[in-house]
């Protein structure tokens, strides 16, 4: 469980937890599942041209991530922007069928770019991957109180001077390199998942920001490192773990806090006459 290889799908699990953890929680916060569903998939689309060309995959996974971020961005403004964000999905998906069905790697690129390949990272790959996501952190801390404030009080933020729309658009590129990151590990769905559950259960279990960002990092570590895990020992795709871990976390998550809200109306019917 811990050779080679394996050394580098924990190591690179690791970071991948942390960024999903932290730049997830702010999904959850602003109500953007949406965005982070479908700037993965133009990350698919940019990996898959890359391949086509012969470009580094991370390369057009961080380009086209960040194409998509933006124009969700920049036409959301105008219009619904859930309509922007399903057609930019739709253009994505449609041009990642295009490169995939040129390339001869037809299946194998489809499976790991979906899917991820965490136990195919080779050690070369894990410091472009670190150095981006330090990137994502180190952005997330300089937006962090702009980011918390136009997410939970939009107005009070407006009379601040924090510009909506500027925040909207620099998270987005943040969610894009955070994209770029993770696509090659845990695929294009999965990133989905592990950027959801995890921060959607610390959310649930307390309401304190910072305490919830580091409760969604632990909750994400924990998440794949016992995917691996499971996964070494019974031989079924990690994918699947994850996806269902994440949704294990988010279901307990859920449970505590309807356990909270019961034991607080529990006191209001104590003394009262039968």
């Amino acid at each position: 469980m811990f050779a080679g290889f394996m050394l580098n799908a924990w190591t690179v699990a690791t970071i991948v937890a942390v960024i999903a953890g932290v730049v997830g929680f702010f999904v959850v916060l602003r109500g953007a599942a949406f965005p982070a569903h479908a700037i993965p998939n133009g990350a698919f689309a940019g990996a898959a041209g890359a391949s086509l060309i012969g470009v580094n995959a991370l390369v057009g996974l961080g380009a086209f991530s960040i194409l998509a971020a933006l124009g969700i961005g920049a036409l959301g403004r105008r219009g619904r922007h859930d309509v922007v964000t399903a057609l930019a999905l739709v253009m994505m998906l449609a041009l990642g069928a295009l490169f995939l069905s040129q390339t001869t790697e037809y299946e194998p690129e489809i499976f790991s770019l979906l899917f991820g390949e965490v136990l195919g990272i080779a050690s070369n790959e894990i410091w472009p991957i670190a150095v981006l996501g330090v990137l994502c952190i180190c952005a997330v801390c300089v937006l962090y109180r702009p980011l918390v404030t136009s997410s939970v009080v939009p107005e009070i933020a407006e009379t601040k001077g924090i510009r909506s729309h500027r925040i909207e658009m620099a998270f987005l590129v943040v969610l894009a390199l955070a994209t770029a990151v993770t696509v090659p590990v845990v695929g294009a769905l999965l990133i989905f998942s592990l950027m959801i559950g995890p921060p959607a259960a610390a959310r649930s279990f307390t309401d304190r920001p910072p305490l919830a960002i580091l409760l969604s990092v632990a909750i994400a570590l924990v998440t794949v490192w016992t995917a691996i895990a499971i996964s070494f020992v019974s031989n079924w795709p990690i994918g699947f773990f994850v996806g269902v871990l994440s949704a294990v976390s988010y279901g307990a998550g859920r449970g505590w806090a309807a356990w909270r809200r019961t034991r607080a109306v529990e006191p209001l019917y104590v003394g009262l006459p039968a």
